[in-house]
């Protein structure tokens, strides 16, 4: 069967960050600056962004509230005014028109109703049209820890493996409550998992007594690392969820289809060789300006 290379990344952010609030009453957290090696200070949208288009990916499309639509719109599509755009220095100026040219790159893809992360992604389907695509979070930006970013890494794995890859990393059993998590067997020891479940926030008895993958520490554990490679198969796992009306928590999620997904095809995990920034949670925040400008 041929791979079909993967063109389009998907990155919901219609979300409502109530952690960082209330500073995202005005702004929108994928709008927060973060200062880059270059000393610029970005949007972790446009980190985001970076980080997909050093991958290869050709075309993204990003999910957001209708009342945000325009802003995304503003960053990317619209130019300054004459009048500010002769104010910026030179530099700022040639950097404004790369984030026009970028800009051409992007479709803004409404939410009409938040109703979860998997709804959000469920959006982007008549978009991605029934390709497989890269998927990466609105609130993580990525550093890689060798020459390929994090985003290639997992994309250079999809086209070993041809079938949906979820981005991995190690967590010690403190924050398992907050992440999803998988387990399997290793295809390469300490790299590339064949996956064989998927779950959401479990509990540490539950973790311990069914998540536990060969090599790790008795408390340490797999967990989604926020890139995911998916076939395009994802959006009839998240469409049986939203017509049966399935939810948790109240909200359609990605993670239990994921596990639905796992079951209908194959899936590996890939243990990224990066590090993962949150910035969806204040501290974290905070240790990201510290950390991501001299990673």
């Amino acid at each position: 069967m041929p791979v079909s290379k993967i063109k389009k990344a998907v990155i919901p952010a219609a979300g409502f960050g109530t952690r960082l609030f209330p500073s995202t009453k005005v702004v929108k957290k994928e709008l927060f600056p973060v200062i880059d090696k270059d000393g610029r200070a970005k949007p972790v949208i446009l980190l985001i962004i970076e980080e997909a288009i050093s991958a290869g990916i050709e075309e993204i499309a990003i999910v957001v509230q209708p009342d945000d639509k325009a802003i995304f719109k503003k960053l990317f599509k619209r130019p300054p005014s004459a009048e500010l755009f002769e104010k910026l220095s030179p530099e700022n100026q040639k950097f404004s028109k790369y984030l026009v040219d970028i800009g051409d790159r992007i479709t803004v893809i409404t939410q009409t109703q938040q109703e979860g992360y998997g709804h959000a992604v469920h959006c982007a389907k008549k978009w991605v049209d029934n390709e497989p695509f890269l998927l990466m979070l609105g609130d993580h930006i990525y550093s890689s820890k060798i020459q390929q970013s994090c985003a290639r890494q997992l994309l250079e794995i999809y086209q070993q493996v041809n079938h949906s890859v979820i981005g991995l990393n190690i967590v010690n059993s403190e924050i398992l409550h907050q992440v999803g998590c998988v387990t399997g067997n290793w295809q390469k020891q300490n790299s590339i998992l064949s996956i064989n479940q998927v779950a959401e926030k479990p509990s540490l008895d539950y973790a311990r007594e069914n998540l536990h993958v060969e090599g790790l520490g008795d408390d340490e554990f797999l967990s989604i690392f926020g890139l995911y490679a998916l076939t395009p198969a994802i959006f009839d796992c998240l469409e049986a969820d939203i017509n049966q009306n399935v939810r948790l928590k109240g909200e359609f999620q990605l993670t239990t289809c994921l596990d639905v997904l796992r079951q209908r095809e194959k899936m590996a995990g890939y243990l990224v060789a990066g590090t993962c920034f949150d910035i969806g949670i204040p501290n974290a925040y905070l240790q990201t300006l510290n950390d991501f400008r001299n990673r």
